[in-house]
């Protein structure tokens, strides 16, 4: 084959130019059909001829050569583990315990009894309001029902010993009683000018001084606060309601403070708010740092969905073909150099977290998958596993 090809190579030449050779831009330039179309069965023959020799320099080299040049591949086995999805929103610190306390009657406020930053008990005096002289009627009332008592504690002796008749019993008896009811009222009364703390707490801020005229239920007298039993406060579109239960774990960061922490749902409201179609959801918080605050900006991640037997792989090894599938390479007739073959298998997949994604299909716990150099290679080409890892991923 090779000599008939040279034979046509030189016949060509020697009719094409004669005895003179011409170059190929001089023969382009003549015009000559014929002369053009027998340079381009040359050079074609020419070109086969090359084709040919590299082919035969190929297969030697092949025969001799014993190293093959294969891609270099590393691997890791596909494993069931915890997969842990979260879902992240934004939430605020709040508590119960955080109140602006205001008096319960009309008055001066005559003393104030404590300090910004001062720690107070439940029921602790914090401050007082003159009583405008409801402290003497209440001491006059006490006389009159001790004397009501006196004489009702008599009568009766006497109304037991069958002395007397029975409707002075029954009068000494009804103003007792009268006047002990009337002492309660008052009492309950003066009770409203003395400020009690309603928890223990701290003293955030005294708002109004001494010597000021207070307005029951509308002058501002203090604001407590008790930072023990905080919680943070957010709002959960209504799609994660089935999702988000008490008990689900929490990852709780606070970017100003440089905190993170591990928390979990300690209430999920059962009303979703029509305007914005959210629920709220509370998250305790450690009510040892002192250095959470109320009204503080929380970053949550929120554990909506968990398969304990889920396989994940890197996002970055998936491809997807011309219909829309997603596909990865994994490593079949691995031999004991580490050399195997790259075949292609179909997978769908779930949710993802960070760099990884949940395999739903296609894909079974103990398959090899191809890591670095997944987009390079083909299907049915031989790799070589230069590098093996047990598990891609830490959940």
């Amino acid at each position: 084959m090779r000599t008939f090809l040279l034979i046509i190579i030189s016949s060509i030449t020697l009719i094409a130019c004669g005895d003179k050779v011409k170059t190929t831009e001089e023969i382009i330039s003549s015009g000559n059909l014929q002369e053009i179309r027998a340079k381009r069965a040359e050079i074609v023959a020419q070109q086969t001829a090359i084709h040919e020799e590299l082919q035969l320099i190929d297969d030697a080299i092949s025969t001799i050569d014993t190293v093959k040049k294969v891609p270099l591949i590393t691997s890791f086995t596909a494993k069931e583990e915890v997969f842990n999805h979260f879902f992240e929103v934004q939430g605020n610190v709040t508590t119960k315990d955080l109140l602006v306390v205001t008096p319960e009657y009309n008055g001066i406020l005559t003393s104030v009894l404590v300090k910004e930053g001062q720690k107070v008990s439940k029921g602790q005096l914090l401050a007082r309001i003159d009583d405008g002289g409801l402290g003497q009627q209440l001491a006059q009332l006490e006389i009159q029902a001790d004397l009501a008592k006196t004489t009702y504690e008599r009568q009766k002796r006497l109304w037991d010993q069958k002395i007397g008749s029975e409707i002075q019993y029954l009068q000494a008896k009804s103003t007792y009683e009268a006047q002990a009811k009337a002492v309660t009222q008052m009492q309950q009364q003066v009770a409203k000018t003395i400020v009690k703390a309603p928890f223990s707490g701290t003293i955030d801020d005294v708002i109004t001084e001494q010597g000021s005229v207070v307005a029951a239920g509308q002058s501002p007298l203090f604001r407590i606060v008790n930072l023990s039993n905080m919680y943070i406060e957010t709002e959960v579109p209504e799609s994660y309601v089935k999702d988000i239960t008490k008990g689900k774990k929490v990852k709780a960061e606070f970017p100003v403070l440089g905190k993170t922490f591990d928390a979990q749902v300690r209430q999920a409201s059962d009303y979703i708010n029509p305007a914005n179609r959210t629920f709220k959801v509370e998250i305790d918080v450690p009510g040892k740092d002192q250095a959470i605050k109320p009204n503080l900006t929380a970053k949550l991640q929120i554990n909506d969905y968990t398969n304990e037997k889920a396989i994940l792989i890197p996002q970055s090894i998936i491809s997807e073909n011309a219909e829309g599938e997603q596909y990865i390479y994994i490593i079949d007739d691995k031999n004991s150099e580490n050399e195997g073959i790259a075949k292609k298998i179909i997978i769908t997949t779930g949710k993802t977290q960070g760099d990884v994604i949940e395999v739903l299909t296609g894909l079974t716990s103990g398959t090899e998958i191809i890591k670095e150099g997944a987009r390079s290679v083909k299907d049915n080409q031989p790799v070589k596993v230069i590098n093996y890892e047990e598990s891609t991923t830490n959940n």
